[in-house]
């Protein structure tokens, strides 16, 4: 009977090699499988475990608050589990009681593991509701800005990715599919809870052989399937909304804007219209109007204003465009422009939002609700956008305005933080830096010694998912997986349920936390109640004990054919959306009511403070895009030898346009120095003419490697990219508006080592 185990980046059969050691094997029948999960078991990341429980020295001499500024500086010291978890359970008891629970910041980032049980995000926010509530985040780094904007236009970003048009019914019916940033597959690879079969390179495969024409508009060529033999359409980074715009006035210059569909389907057109042509701002946005902003040629605006309305048309966009000032505009611009090609509902027409970011958008697949571990009840009030934590920390009790809303900073005493790594996600690594230094303790669950365990006052060693028991499963992904533990835990590591039952017993709440159950009394409950739910809904699984030997349940028959918001085109008075009007909103009443001076009631083209058109830009700064990376998600298995691999030396590769290096003199390979007033970074060139002239890009993901003197020498971009919000309206991430320039060659001899353990001593 074959074994399975299930990951972000698929689902993986497990074997045995020569000496019968576990090894992973690609789900067979899976047609483009990630090779990134496959290192799971590599020996070569166990150097880079935590083995014990470890305390900072200051911290565990002199108790919380002890010389913060020493965090990531001095040794750790390796205690037992007891007086761990006493010291943990003491300081949360401590910190709530003089502080109240607002004093306590939840951190998770939910990537800890696929597993649906053992999923740290849910883990710790169930602990401290259980004990009494903390401050929360909400939204994401990827979407910050769409899970705010795209709500209040169209959809919840949930939903919208929910109900992508399918693959076949592209291939089918799409003739022309126009993406703003590319599909790209290395994003693909992965979806949180763990992807199926992965359908990206095959549908788009199959969409070419069908004859549908591809049109890749942005800074980077290859971020889309060279089969696909797209026109490669080069638009400067934080433009598009100037084009879109310009597309938008084509359409109706040309009298080709669809208005019975802006009539019955959408509302506030009219009030959009004369910022449009220019009566509103004296400013038409014309063709000729958005060629210097974006470097398209006016012509090549027109005629691809006239190819989208005579053709049936799929718009696509890329999350990283709403990842940059004001990223709310370019995802309202784009569903402004689908509506107004009047072709959103229709077979292969329409949008989204977007196909590539990760394997569920276009799935088959019926949303049915997974196994979920109740977090409970939070009575603490208080959140903040998760891409605003050093602003939090750095100003306790100052205003900021979300969604509308004015809200105030917590005076966060205390981080406890389970799954993920704020020291990838974050903006201004710099600041991030002095704003970790305010909270009196900072607990961290982390399998590998990171940057941010680095900097942490307690680490707790836990599992990865080789080493325990749990439920696979990723909505709309096509299988149910008993992920069946693999191998030991590591050293002393445990599973993060079994160090929060430990701290519910020393806090008196064992039993609202744990209900009297162990992993496997949760494995079987949890499978329980989702056996109902999906009887009443007509699907029918097999007992829990016959599931946990099969291993593995294949939903493939109930996947259908999909086209967004069908039902919606049909009648959208008995099927409305759900944005307060029930229809696509291009002027929002809501939003122009908050009277935000970075944000009105309808899209527009607002320039960004760092960009290539900004005014006074130091002559060679350079654009830099900070993208997700190939060989890792985010920066998980950065250590691996197959992102290792793709690296010169550990350091990141900068990929940059021959013009630009030969005016600078670079050539592959040359180790060059990336910098700001932010910060300072080095990596390794590759010429890439892939990339426009005037940008660079550097994937995220290696591990925060700083010298004393500041010099990032591994290559993390986000030392480079500035911590601002996208607007007042979301306070999304703004990583991709960021100019750099760029020294080289020069000789870096510095050993990388951000996989180094941290000095430790013993007890």
């Amino acid at each position: 009977m074959t074994r399975y185990t299930a990951s972000h980046w698929g689902i993986y059969e497990v074997h045995a090699d020569e000496a019968g050691e576990p090894r992973l094997a690609a789900l067979t029948g899976d047609p483009d499988p990630s090779e990134i999960g496959l290192h799971q078991l590599d020996p070569a990341i166990l150097d880079t475990r935590v083995a014990r429980p470890a305390v900072r020295k200051s911290w565990l001499e002199k108790g919380p608050g002890a010389d913060p500024h020493l965090r990531g500086k001095e040794p750790f010291v390796e205690v037992s589990w007891e007086t761990a978890l006493d010291l943990v359970a003491a300081e949360v008891e401590r910190v709530r009681r003089t502080h109240g629970n607002e004093a306590i910041f939840g951190g998770s980032y939910g990537w800890a593991s696929a597993g649906r049980f053992h999923h740290a995000q849910s883990q710790v926010h169930r602990f401290l509701n259980t004990a009494g509530g903390y401050v929360w985040h909400t939204a994401s780094y990827s979407l910050g800005a769409a899970h705010v904007i795209m709500p209040r236009i169209v959809a919840r970003m949930d939903d919208l990715m929910s109900q992508h048009t399918t693959w076949d019914v592209m291939a089918e019916h799409t003739e022309l599919f126009v993406t703003f940033g590319g599909v790209p597959r290395k994003n693909a690879q992965s979806s949180p809870g763990g992807a199926g079969f992965h359908r990206v390179t095959p549908g788009l495969q199959a969409m070419a052989e069908a004859g549908v024409r591809f049109i890749n508009i942005g800074p980077c060529e290859d971020n889309l399937d060279p089969v696909c033999r797209a026109e490669w359409i080069r638009c400067r980074p934080n433009s598009d909304t100037a084009l879109m715009l310009a597309l938008a006035w084509q359409l109706v210059a040309d009298g080709r804007h669809d208005t019975g569909f802006l009539a019955t389907h959408c509302t506030g057109f009219d009030r959009f219209l004369p910022y449009l042509t220019g009566e509103a701002d004296g400013v038409a946005k014309t063709p000729d109007w958005a060629e210097p902003l974006t470097g398209v040629p006016a012509e090549r605006i027109v005629r691809l204003a006239r190819e989208m309305v005579d053709h049936r048309t799929m718009l696509n966009i890329a999350w990283s465009l709403q990842r940059a000032e004001f990223g709310e505009q370019p995802f309202w611009m784009f569903v402004t422009l689908a509506a107004m090609l009047g072709q959103i509902g229709l077979p292969g027409g329409g949008f989204g939002a977007g196909y590539g970011p990760a394997n569920t958008m276009g799935t088959p697949h019926r949303k049915l609700p997974g196994p979920t571990l109740s977090q409970g009840l939070n009575p603490v009030a208080r959140y903040i956008p998760v891409a605003r934590i050093a602003d939090m920390l750095l100003n306790p009790g100052a205003e900021f305005l979300h969604d509308g809303a004015r809200r105030t900073y917590a005076d966060i005493r205390m981080i406890y933080w389970a799954g993920g790594n704020p020291y990838h996600h974050h903006q201004d690594l710099n600041r991030l830096e002095m704003a970790w230094r305010k909270p009196e303790t900072i607990v961290i669950h982390e399998p590998f010694w990171t940057a941010s365990a680095k900097r942490a006052d307690i680490v707790l060693p836990v599992t990865t998912a080789m080493e325990r028991n749990d439920l696979g499963y990723s909505s709309q992904e096509g299988f149910l997986v008993a992920m069946r533990q693999i191998r030991p835990p590591f050293a002393e590591a445990r599973n993060d349920y079994d160090i929060f039952l430990a701290l519910a017993e020393r806090l008196g709440l064992s039993e609202p936390f744990g209900e009297g159950r162990d992993e496997m009394g949760w494995l079987r409950h949890l499978y329980g109640q989702m056996r109902g739910r999906w009887a009443e809904k007509g699907v029918a699984i097999p007992e829990f004990e016959t599931f946990w030997e099969e291993g593995l349940v294949d939903l493939s028959s109930e996947a259908a054919p999909v086209v967004m918001f069908e039902a919606f085109r049909a009648d959208p008075e008995a099927h409305p959306l759900s944005t307060p009007s029930g229809k696509i909103e291009i002027f929002s009443e809501a939003i122009a009511s908050f009277g935000l001076p970075d944000c009105s009631g309808h899209p527009e083209w607002r320039a960004p403070r760092e960009w290539l058109g900004a005014p006074g830009r130091a002559e060679g700064m350079l654009h830099l895009i900070s993208d997700q990376p190939s060989q890792k998600l985010h920066s998980q298995l950065d250590m691996s030898p197959h992102s290792r691999g793709a690296k010169q030396d550990d350091r990141e590769l900068v990929h940059v346009n021959p013009a630009d290096a030969a005016r600078r003199g670079l050539s592959d390979g040359d180790v060059v120095e990336l910098f700001n007033s932010r910060g300072r970074c080095l990596g390794a060139v590759r010429v890439n003419p892939a990339v426009m002239e005037g940008v660079v890009r550097m994937a995220t993901g290696s591990w925060y490697d700083p010298q004393p003197d500041g010099l990032e020498k591994h290559g993390n971009p986000n030392v480079l990219t500035q911590d601002v919000g996208t607007s007042s309206l979301a306070q999304g991430c703004a990583a991709q508006s960021c100019l750099v320039e760029l020294r080289g060659p020069i000789n870096a001899d510095a050993r990388v080592t951000a996989f180094d353990r941290p000095k430790l001593l013993t007890a």
